[in-house]
């Protein structure tokens, strides 16, 4: 007989999960990972189209680790300007995408990752991120499209679902235009060993 009454309902709690930051030897994982949780079709995505041959920013690539040392959940962040204003780039960054591995939906890892990426950028010093998604789910993170109805992505994408959070307020005041790359690119020598 177990010490706990009820010991069966510890089967179905959440894994315990670490944050930290992605490193060389999670590549592999977080790819199937992906695969598992976006399916074939995450590729063509027009966040995706921002993301190729880029590499993330500096310190916004996240990765959660179970009790277990299995990946659980990845998050990344990308330098990109969106649109402008009054002539001039406007210096943000895109989030995604956000993955948890299917076995560990509804654990709140999703929600942790969310957290500690927007935190993570705000201690960085970044003005604002944007990403596509579901305004029903990251609403609760401070994201809207209350400042992004004069941006455009590049491709096919819903307008309603292009959101965005000021970590630095009027960081998107008045932004207009199409969302374009500019972070840093895969294979510049100078970058290697400060990639993510």
């Amino acid at each position: 007989m177990s010490a706990f009454q009820h010991a069966g309902c510890f089967e179905v709690a959440a894994p315990f999960f670490a944050i930290r930051p992605e490193l060389p030897g999670d590549v592999a994982a977080r790819e199937a990972l992906l695969d598992a949780a976006m399916g074939p079709g995450r590729t063509r995505k027009s966040s995706e189209a921002l993301r190729r041959g880029r590499l993330p920013a500096l310190g916004l690539s996240l990765v959660a680790i179970a009790a277990d040392g299995a990946l659980a959940g990845t998050v990344r962040l990308w330098e990109i300007a969106a649109g402008t204003r009054d002539g001039a780039p406007v210096a943000a960054l895109l989030l995604g995408p956000l993955a948890v591995d299917p076995r560990w939906h509804g654990a709140g890892i999703g929600g942790a990752l969310m957290r500690h990426a927007v935190a993570e950028a705000a201690r960085l010093g970044h003005g604002a991120i944007l990403l596509v998604g579901d305004p029903e789910y990251y609403g609760r993170f401070g994201f809207s499209a209350a400042a992004t109805g004069g941006l455009a992505m590049p491709g096919p994408f819903e307008q309603r679902r292009l959101l965005g959070l000021e970590l630095q307020p009027g960081a998107l005041a008045a932004v207009a235009g199409l969302v374009t790359a500019t972070g840093r690119c895969e294979g510049d020598p100078a970058m290697l060993d400060s990639a993510a």
